[in-house]
Parts: structure tokens; C-alpha cells; sequence
């Protein structure tokens, strides 16, 4: 695990550039991101009397991989929920900070506040936004999430990393759909993720055919950035890939029951989509 701390205040930079991905529709159907605006760029909204912000990156990447005649699914979603994994994470480090400074008080986020992860920990020295507008660093890539206290104490603060994605464009040459349509900037209404997870309705026919596979997720713009090269294995047993996962086919995906999905995604990220959603991006992909 990575740590990085920042002064909680107004992040000045990234106001307009969020107000400008939104005017763009860049969000597509995901209304969630158009709510607590001021929250989202303000965490003394958010959280009352805070003073800091520590952003923390704990690796995913795996030691082994799907089956590679297989619907695809992120790597991410290979293991137990992160979202469960990482709470008990952070409400143990929490309480370590209480027993040894005393009275501390704050919030802990895992994707899911309006918090702006990646331009906290790229503000707190942890790494660079990339052209794929993840957060990149020089020693482990890019595979790993990411998750923030917000708390009322005081705290010597780390400084930003510079960028080092030079004149690669791997990522934007790479990306399926097209959805990095300039450096830095991701149309989220065409990425394979938005529609394999975010979007409730059916996937628009015009991206037929350009899915290369990926069920749930997609990781093809962290899959061809140079960085990944130095990506290494996790050491988190909870995200160890469950075997049932890695070894489905695309028969498997395809005749997958509503009852075998609930036993072998009970608790996986993939739960998301819900069956019917599975049902509906396989159903896209042949």
C-alpha cells in the first residue's frame, strides 16, 4: 500500500475541467456525477472540520489470468469486492490513528462519494494522471485502486509528481470505441466500461463488433501503457482470482444460470451488472 497526504481545500484546478467534462456529456447516462458538484471538488463540504486528505493506492494486479478462450472481465473484478476488502482496510488504519494520536475524527471513501480519487492521490505526490486519465506511477503502473481518509487533523502534506507519459499515445491508439478523444480526456459515454457496468439500458448497436470480448470492464488503455510493464503481483490473499472465474469459457458465460451467477459472483464485483446484465453484454459480444 502507497501513501500520499494532501491539504483538504478547494481543488482549484480541477473545477473547470470537471464542469467542462460534464457540458460535454462525458458522463453519458451516469446522472450520479452531476450531483454534489461542490462536494466533489471541496472535501470541507464533505467533511466538516477537515484538514487533510490521505489518499491511499492498494495494488490488484494478479499472478494469474483468464482462461484466453473467454469472454473477458477487468482484472479488478477477479477477486472479492474491493470495495468490502478495503473498508475493513481503512477502518483498522483509523483506529490505529486514534490509539496513537488520540481523538481523530473523519470519513473513509472507496469510490463511492464525490470524491475525486485520482486528483487527490495525484495532488498528494502518489503519481501522475495519465493520457488514459489513470493514475500512473513509475514503480507499479497503474493497477491498483484507489481510496481516501478525509479527517480534521494537521499533517505535514506531500508535494505533485510530474508527468511521464511524453509523446506516447499508446493508450488513445489502442483504446476500442474510441473513447480517449483527446490527451487526458476520456468520453466516458463511449468507454467499454461504461457500458458493460455503468449503463442500465441497452448498449448501443453502433459499437457492435468492437468490444474485443470484454464482458464486464475493459482494461486495454492500463493493458498497453509502458509503465504496466513494472505492474507485480498483489499480496492480498482476499483479491486472489476466484478459480471458477478463471477457468469459465465463453460456453460457460454463455449458459451461465441466474442461480450458478449468484454462487459464483456472491461476492464479486461482477454482482454489479446484476444477471441481467451479464446476460445482456454476452448476449452483445456473439
Amino acid at each position: 500500500m502507497s501513501c500520499g497526504i494532501s491539504k483538504a481545500e478547494f481543488l482549484e484546478t480541477e473545477a473547470p475541467r470537471l464542469e467542462k467534462w460534464l457540458n460535454l456529456n462525458h458522463h453519458g447516462k451516469m446522472a450520479y456525477m452531476e450531483n454534489n458538484f461542490d462536494k466533489r471538488l471541496d472535501p470541507t463540504l464533505l467533511v466538516e472540520d477537515s484538514k487533510s486528505v490521505v489518499s491511499l493506492l492498494l495494488n490488484y494486479y494478479p499472478s494469474e489470468f483468464q482462461n484466453q478462450e473467454s469472454f473477458k472481465i477487468s482484472k479488478y473484478a477477479y477477486g472479492i469486492d474491493y470495495h468490502d476488502v478495503i473498508k475493513g482496510k481503512l477502518r483498522e488504519l483509523i483506529h490505529s490513528i486514534q490509539t496513537n494520536i488520540g481523538a481523530v475524527s473523519g470519513r473513509a471513501f472507496v469510490d463511492s462519494a464525490p470524491v475525486l480519487d485520482k486528483a487527490w492521490a495525484a495532488k498528494s505526490g502518489l503519481g501522475w494522471i495519465g493520457k488514459n486519465s489513470n493514475l500512473l506511477t513509475k514503480k507499479v503502473g497503474s493497477f491498483y485502486f484507489i481510496a481516501e481518509l478525509i479527517i480534521d487533523l494537521e499533517l505535514e502534506y506531500d508535494s505533485p509528481t510530474t508527468d511521464h507519459c511524453g509523446a506516447c499515445t499508446a493508450c488513445i491508439d489502442s483504446c476500442p470505441t474510441n473513447a480517449i478523444v483527446a490527451p487526458y480526456v476520456v468520453d466516458g459515454s463511449k468507454c467499454i466500461s461504461y457500458f458493460t457496468i455503468e449503463l442500465k439500458e441497452n448498449i448501443p448497436t453502433e459499437f457492435k463488433g468492437m468490444f474485443n470480448d470484454w464482458a464486464f470492464g475493459c482494461d486495454v488503455c492500463q493493458d498497453v501503457c509502458p509503465w504496466n510493464k513494472f505492474s507485480k503481483p498483489h499480496s492480498e490473499p482476499l483479491f486472489n482470482p476466484n478459480p471458477d472465474v478463471l477457468a469459465m469459457s465463453k460456453k460457460d458465460w454463455i449458459e451461465i444460470t441466474e442461480e450458478t451467477f449468484k454462487v459464483v459472483f456472491k461476492n464479486s464485483p461482477i454482482k454489479r451488472t446484476k444477471f441481467e446484465g451479464i446476460k445482456r453484454n454476452i448476449d452483445f459480444l456473439y
